[in-house]
């Protein structure tokens, strides 16, 4: 069953690859493609990507570093972030779904909700204006630095041994898996919230890993085709971010074997808090003068 499922996520992905792909050959022969640069984006997606194999996520860094350096457009940050990752999310799933076991109904059912949920998302946001982006994903990007703080801290729950779930809990589940593929589609990433709620629902820490990121690779190639089709995206930092990105998962998989994560960790939470603050500001102020 496993091997239809991943069978049917390749398929998406190939999907995908092509609208993206095809969008970009577009824009590039009508010379509408930003003037960015092209190597320090690939770099920004190689750390963000290598970090998201280790269970950081890499939604908050990407945002971080285009937001302070000022290489997107924050109207087209959600997009950015869901086109850009979808391939090296993907090749995460791959890696880690055949390695760590979960039980079956579990996995997929929390697979499909929260692909359902950024189908239902990612309309809502691609047509957002700027300042309600800048002020969703300030909020949005508040919720993630909590929530890493709190696993910092130890104040959420450590899960148990279970590698699956059954009655009210896979409910519970399901319905919380729904909610998180909605919120992907703003830039709140699935990491941090989905590990919270497998450890709440008390299944084994290490399932949390197929679970995030099998749910991230089936609902990214939806929410996507989206901000594609919208036009709410930047096409070279979503290229560069995916190339560079790719390799990233490959060498934190395959090669590295231990980091100070709990060091990275507090990095990051700093990062994400000052961006937060700074989506914020922007926002309001926008809002104030209009």
């Amino acid at each position: 069953m496993i091997k239809i499922f991943l069978a049917v996520l390749l398929v998406l992905t190939a999907y995908f690859a092509y609208i993206f792909l095809s969008d970009y050959i577009k824009a590039y022969k009508s010379n509408k493609i930003e003037n960015s640069n092209f190597a320090f984006l690939g770099v920004i997606g190689f750390i963000a990507c290598f970090f998201d194999t280790l269970g950081i996520g890499c939604f908050a860094i990407i945002t971080g570093f285009l937001r302070n350096f000022k290489l997107s457009k924050d109207r087209v940050l959600p997009g950015t972030l869901n086109v850009s990752s979808t391939i090296p999310i993907v090749v995460e799933a791959l890696i880690f779904m055949t390695v760590i076991k979960v039980e079956t109904i579990t996995l997929f059912s929390m697979i499909i909700a929260a692909a359902i949920g950024s189908i239902l998302g990612a309309g809502f946001v691609s047509k957002l204006d700027e300042k309600k982006v800048q002020i969703y994903m300030g909020i949005a990007l508040l919720l993630v630095a909590l929530l890493m703080l709190a696993s910092q801290l130890k104040l959420m729950p450590v899960g148990g041994t279970s590698t699956g779930l059954t009655g009210f809990k896979l409910v519970i589940a399901i319905v919380g898996n729904f909610i998180l593929g909605a919120l992907m589609t703003l830039g709140i990433g699935l990491y941090a919230p989905c590990m919270a709620l497998v450890f709440a629902l008390g299944m084994s820490p290490k399932i949390a890993f197929p679970i995030m990121m099998g749910s991230c690779a089936f609902l990214m190639p939806f929410a996507s085709y989206k901000f594609i089709k919208e036009d709410a995206y930047d096409r070279k930092a979503s290229l560069a971010i995916t190339i560079f990105g790719s390799v990233g998962v490959l060498v934190a998989a395959y090669i590295v074997k231990s980091l100070p994560i709990k060091t990275l960790t507090w990095v990051v939470i700093v990062v994400i808090a000052y961006t937060s603050f700074s989506m914020f500001k922007s926002g309001i102020k926008k809002r104030r003068y209009n």
